[in-house]
């Protein structure tokens, strides 16, 4: 792998975008449907999970934004287009399935914020990017599932919105530790950074001595 990393850096790739100076956590798809043993989306992140929680409560208590996303299709999927006929699985998000709900640990509390979507990325045909603009966000940290699917699409649109994207690494979860593996490297080669959870602990300490 170093190897590797020494080629992409020859190339001129893995700069260093940093934190900003307002972040808000975006939480992509944090659904029963990625979570529940039996559901067909499962993906085997217990730890990614448990992550994502520690890393909502650490950014409600230093007054970060939580943004939740959450997929949700008509009967019959149109809205989802060729997305919905591609990914047979995505019909658990059909309005009123109980599989596209949020896990009961992790639910959205008074103050958060909820996207619904019908593509992989967060911003594609909705209101995020204006809501982040609104509350003058800088930084994206982003988690959830999936690693090489929406937050991987919505890393890469939230850099080209303009904002600093920064992947939550022990916070998103994947059903294959090989995919994610490439994907965490071709994001960080190319489009966002990869932080630590003691990293962004640290940061939103640095952000908490600031307001003091």
């Amino acid at each position: 792998m170093s190897d590797l990393h020494d080629d992409y850096s020859a190339a001129g790739f893995g700069g260093e975008l940093g934190f900003g100076t307002k972040p808000a956590i975006i939480l992509i798809d944090v659904a029963k449907a990625y979570i529940e043993p039996d559901a067909p989306l499962y993906v085997g992140s217990e730890d990614a999970f448990q992550a994502m929680i520690s890393l909502t409560d650490m950014a409600r208590k230093n007054d970060v934004p939580v943004i939740f996303t959450r997929v949700e299709y008509m009967p019959g999927g149109a809205d989802g287009g060729l997305f919905y006929k591609k990914v047979k699985a995505l019909s658990v998000f059909q309005t009123g399935e109980p599989l596209g709900e949020f896990d009961d640990r992790l639910q959205p509390q008074q103050g958060d914020i909820v996207v619904t979507k019908q593509y992989p990325s967060a911003f594609f045909g909705t209101s995020l990017a204006a809501t982040l603009n609104a509350l003058r966000v800088d930084t994206c940290l982003m988690a959830g599932f999936s690693t090489s699917g929406c937050v991987r699409a919505s890393t890469l649109d939230a850099l080209q919105y303009g904002f600093r994207p920064i992947v939550a690494t022990e916070a998103c979860g994947d059903r294959d530790p090989q995919v994610q593996a490439a994907n965490f490297f071709d994001l960080s080669q190319k489009y966002a950074d990869l932080k630590s959870h003691a990293q962004i602990e640290s940061y939103f300490q640095t952000l908490s001595g600031t307001r003091a």
